[in-house]
């Protein structure tokens, strides 16, 4: 396969850094969360962020936040649901999602 394609590929499974102050916390244990695609896999999600990143995952977990029931305009709606991914990496190794890629 191209590396283009290879590329294309992950960029379709990390959508987006979730940037919280709980997931600010996890980056002291070595853990980065990203927003992920809704039919992702751990193995995808771990070979697209050693890819990208160019950094070594040692353990991916998964979890599907389950959208809120809102209203506007006296109309109720429901947002989205979301599957983000908690990525640890190895000893000494970081993620800077600040800055672009």
């Amino acid at each position: 396969m191209a590396k283009d394609a290879i590329d294309t590929r992950h960029y379709d499974v990390i959508v987006a850094p979730h940037i919280t102050e709980k997931a600010t916390l996890a980056s002291e244990f070595n853990a980065v969360v990203f927003k992920v695609a809704d039919s992702a896999t751990k193995p995808q999600i771990k070979a697209a962020v050693e890819a990208l990143f160019d950094v070594k995952v040692v353990s991916v977990n998964t979890l599907t936040q389950k959208g809120k029931t809102k209203r506007w305009k006296g109309k109720p709606y429901r947002r989205s649901d979301v599957k983000k991914a908690v990525v640890r990496l190895a000893e000494g190794q970081s993620i800077d999602i600040t800055s672009g890629i």
